[in-house]
């Protein structure tokens, strides 16, 4: 496996922090070829410099998954130098926390921009070629979220809901040119897209603390903090589902990462929708208000 491992190329957005990063590392580690894609230039210096230490075939490029030309410059500066993407990992995402009525239009834009806007981006850049050569894997990061929608956490769960019925889609529609297309399902796990979701709100915290949503809010952080603190899964064992994702024979549609992801799946498959809801405002504390 080690020598076929070398001919491949994977592309990871959002790869110079967190669970791209995680991935990034360990795919180079067992001697998959890694560009990793970030907009950051302090963070692919770092990495870079990381990489060079190690002796891993690892380099970083510039990539903004917001901008199609930022894009199409990144993909072919890898075909110039690989050859082909084998495995392409959309990660690239960040996290709007805010009640439906609360946010401003412009933020969801945002939110989509990034989540699913930017895949499609990403993934119509590489298609083409992994469908000429009738071989590739494309994982996409999904969430716990993209299934089951807890308060103040809307937009978010509607860009990752949208990766789950890309996904779908995609997994029909490139199965005739043997492209594997498949869902990583993460709970809590502890990564900097979460103090950045608290900086990308500063605007709303006066909302947070007197808006008519307060209640659910101090529920929810107090809850996601509390449950962050308690997980045991980190960005490696993340990395290590995708590694398996990507050398299974035959990959699943989803892999669920953390307890809670496998726990949502079959409370969402075993309950009504009655009953998962009262779970869930139960959990956050949610009642009527007199």
């Amino acid at each position: 496996m080690s020598a076929e491992r070398e001919n491949q190329t994977v592309l990871i957005t959002g790869a110079t922090d967190g669970l791209g990063k995680a991935a990034a590392l360990l795919l180079a580690e067992r001697g998959y070829r890694v560009f990793a894609a970030g907009r950051s230039a302090g963070k692919r210096a770092r990495l870079d410099s990381l990489a060079k230490e190690k002796k891993l075939p690892l380099e970083t490029l510039e990539m903004d998954v917001c901008n199609g030309d930022s894009v199409q410059k990144a993909v072919a500066s890898i075909y110039r130098k690989a050859g082909a993407i084998d495995v392409l990992i959309n990660n690239a995402g960040l996290v709007y926390v805010g009640a439906v009525e609360d946010l401003r239009l412009e933020d969801w834009r945002l939110q989509f921009e990034t989540n699913f806007f930017g895949v499609i981006r990403v993934t119509q850049a590489v298609l083409p070629h992994m469908r000429e050569r009738q071989k590739g894997r494309i994982l996409m990061m999904s969430s716990v979220s993209g299934f089951v929608t807890p308060p103040t956490q809307g937009a978010y769960s509607a860009s990752k809901h949208a990766i789950e019925a890309l996904s779908n889609a995609l997994r029909h529609e490139l199965y005739p040119f043997g492209i594997h297309t498949i869902l990583i399902q993460p709970g809590y796990i502890v990564t900097n897209i979460q103090p950045t979701a608290m900086e990308l709100v500063q605007t709303y915290q006066e909302k947070f603390k007197t808006g008519p949503y307060a209640r659910i809010y101090a529920s929810y952080l107090g809850s996601a903090t509390s449950t962050r603190a308690k997980s045991e899964t980190t960005p490696e064992d993340c990395a290590l589902i995708m590694l398996r994702a990507i050398e299974a024979p035959r990959p699943r549609a989803r892999y669920g990462v953390t307890s809670l992801a496998i726990f949502a799946k079959l409370a969402k498959w075993l309950l009504t929708d009655s009953a998962a809801d009262r779970l869930i405002r139960r959990r956050y504390g949610i009642t009527r208000e007199s």
